[in-house]
C-alpha cells in the first residue's frame, strides 16, 4: 500500500505543478539558514546535513542542538532538503521510519516561517531556516541557499527589495 500512496502523491504533486507551473529560479527566494543571534557556531553544508539527519546532536562545545523544519509540504522546506540533504521531504519519510526504530526522531516541525522565527530566536542552538529577507533582529544567518539550489556563504546575503 505504502508504494500505491507514494504513486499517487508523486502523479498529484506532477499535476499540480503542471497546472500552476513551476516557479523560476527569480521568482524563489533565497534561503537562510539561521541560528539565535548571540551565537558564534559556524556549519558547513556536510555538518548541516548530519545535524538535520539527527547524526551529529552536539555543538563543539557540547551544547544539544535543536534542529528545526517547516511542513513537508511547505516549498521552503523542499527547496532546503533537496539543497542540503540532497533528497526531498518525501523520501526522507523513510530515513525517519527507520530512525524512530532505533530510537532517533525527527527535527521539530513548526506551523509557518514566523514560527520558525520565533522559535529559533527563543531557543537556544535551534537551527532552522526562512526567507532569506525574512530574518530578523534577534538571528543570525549562518549559511545561503539560492534561488537555484546552491549553498553560499552568509555573506553573499541578496539586496532586499521589501521589509516585512
Amino acid at each position: 500500500m505504502p508504494v500505491l500512496r507514494r504513486v499517487l502523491r508523486a502523479a498529484l504533486l506532477l499535476a499540480g505543478a503542471l497546472a500552476t507551473g513551476t516557479p523560476s529560479a527569480q521568482e524563489r527566494p533565497w534561503i537562510a539558514v539561521i541560528v539565535p543571534a548571540g551565537e558564534t557556531q559556524r556549519f558547513t553544508p556536510r555538518e548541516l546535513a548530519l545535524i538535520f539527519q539527527r547524526k551529529k546532536l552536539y555543538a563543539d562545545d557540547g551544547t544539544r542542538m535543536t534542529p528545526v523544519n517547516l511542513p513537508a509540504d511547505h516549498a521552503l522546506r523542499e527547496r532546503f532538503s533537496r539543497a542540503v540533504l540532497g533528497l526531498r521531504p518525501e523520501a526522507l519519510e523513510e530515513y525517519w521510519n527507520q530512525q524512530y526504530f532505533q530510537g532517533v526522531l525527527p527535527p521539530h516541525v513548526v506551523g509557518s516561517e514566523q514560527a520558525m522565527l520565533r522559535f529559533v530566536a527563543a531557543t537556544a542552538h535551534a537551527v532552522g531556516y526562512t526567507a532569506a529577507c525574512y530574518a530578523e533582529p534577534g538571528l543570525r544567518t549562518v549559511l545561503l541557499i539560492d534561488p537555484a539550489g546552491e549553498l553560499k556563504p552568509a555573506d553573499q546575503q541578496p539586496a532586499c527589495a521589501e521589509s516585512r
